[in-house]
């Protein structure tokens, strides 16, 4: 794709909502420099691969899992909390593969999202008030003056930390940890007493007999890669736009532009504003790009933003992430399927079944209800039943650790019970526990559709 009228810093000519104001300019100028000059994350030979799945995505011919935090943690960062939701995505992806019969393109919300867009711009907490928490690379989440002041040098720390996560999420895809030989290892110990924990051990059980049956047959499994790694990409909203842009590099193979900070970026709610700064860099890169529809969305909205961010029609270019809420996915998401398929466009359309269902608990916890996440999720489904398009996917907040944050589900947990791990700095997070058990709800969706 070459956009000639564009550069990387085309968006400091629009309006850019949800940025951050320093209070020292000299400072972040330096940090956007030495952030020009550190290596790429990401590289454009994944950009064009994760295109080629997604290609595939949008031709129904795989299906797309998403997931990860709300916003990254500094404090939480290291292996465990990388290692527990990379095996959460992997079991996820195992029991949706052996549901639907096709290949999942698995996509982290990891090693990068680390600001957070806020409907607010202050925050007020016994009779104080302060500016509000808009994720770690912009300021900490402690209640004080000092915490609360945007800080570029956070930047760096986002850097370093995303660097770090993507070396080990490359080990743990390519170096053995995700060979199906080990499916039974995937399990982390507080899910594998539950009822998902269960089932997935069956499921597992099976794939271990069929990788038998076929070794007895002559295939030699050592030798097909596909069985001892796997593919694992990156996505974050691109909100933080000098980071963004400060980490685009020139593909000089093909003279256009990639954003070098993940291989999916997407664009937010409260960001896609056809005019908008976060629309005008996200059109000039190469990257897939997602695009984040709330129940606001109109079909006129959507196909403008389809126009400028895939002039060319190019295959595996967007995803279209729908997050309406479950009272108003059946109403809100038809009238946007018939408009695209009419244009003739074939985006990936994922579902976003988190942002749409949250709620405040009695007791003061920001969460969200299992039962209206299934419910939205089915909604989805059933707008593409309605329509005859393609549910491409499925976006989670997800983390594989044992919280509590969100409602429900088999562990039925209830408002009382939020406080005993609610650890998000922002939004609930379904738990490993929780992830599987809607994997396997969704999974008979698909199998039925299958049929």
């Amino acid at each position: 794709m070459f956009t000639h009228d564009w550069r990387p810093s085309s968006w400091r000519g629009r309006t850019a909502l949800q940025m951050p104001s320093y209070p020292d300019s000299h400072a972040l100028q330096e940090v956007e420099q030495r952030l020009s000059g550190l290596p790429s994350l990401i590289f454009p030979g994944e950009i064009s691969q994760l295109r080629e799945r997604l290609a595939a995505v949008s031709r129904g011919e795989a299906f797309l899992l998403q997931g990860g935090d709300c916003a990254e943690s500094f404090d939480e960062f290291g292996q465990e909390p990388v290692e527990s939701t990379f095996r959460v995505i992997l079991q996820m992806a195992v029991v949706l593969t052996y549901a639907a019969a096709c290949p999942v393109v698995k996509v982290g919300r990891i090693a990068g999202q680390f600001a957070k867009p806020r409907s607010s711009e202050l925050e007020t907490q016994e009779g104080a008030t302060l500016p509000s928490y808009r994720g770690d690379i912009i300021n900490s989440s402690a209640f004080t003056a000092q915490a609360r002041q945007p800080d570029p040098f956070r930047l760096l720390t986002a850097y370093s930390h995303s660097a770090t996560t993507l070396n080990l999420l490359r080990a743990l895809a390519q170096g053995g940890f995700a060979d199906l030989h080990e499916v039974h290892r995937w399990t982390a110990d507080f899910v594998r007493s539950s009822p998902q924990g269960a089932r997935f051990e069956e499921l597992a059980d099976r794939i271990t007999e069929s990788l038998a049956f076929m070794e007895a047959c002559g295939f030699d499994a050592s030798r097909a890669p596909q069985l001892h790694a796997v593919e694992f990409y990156t996505s974050h909203e691109a909100l933080h736009l000098q980071y963004e842009e400060a980490l685009t590099r020139s593909n000089e193979r093909t003279g256009s532009w990639y954003g070098g900070s993940a291989h999916l970026l997407w664009l937010g709610e409260r960001t896609r504003q056809i005019d908008g700064a976060h629309v005008e860099y996200l059109r000039g890169v190469d990257n897939a790009i997602g695009v984040k529809l709330g129940p606001s969305a109109s079909p006129d909205d959507v196909l403008r933003l389809i126009d400028v961010l895939d002039p060319d029609q190019e295959p595996g270019r967007l995803v279209l992430i729908a997050r309406m809420g479950s009272d108003k996915v059946q109403a809100q998401l038809p009238p946007l399927l018939r408009a695209v398929r009419r244009a003739g466009r074939t985006p990936v359309w994922c579902c976003d079944p988190m942002h749409g269902n949250t709620v405040t608990s009695s007791n003061g916890y920001k969460t969200r209800d299992f039962e209206r996440i299934l419910q939205e999720l089915l909604g989805y489904f059933a707008a593409h039943s309605q329509e005859g398009t393609y549910p491409g996917g499925l976006h989670f907040e997800m983390t594989g650790q044992d919280v509590t944050e969100c409602r429900g589900g088999a562990q039925e947990l209830t408002d009382e019970g939020l406080s005993e791990r609610y650890r998000s700095a922002c939004d609930p997070r379904l738990n490993g526990s929780q992830s599987l058990e809607l994997a396997f709800l969704i999974a008979d969706v698909l199998k039925a559709a299958r049929r």
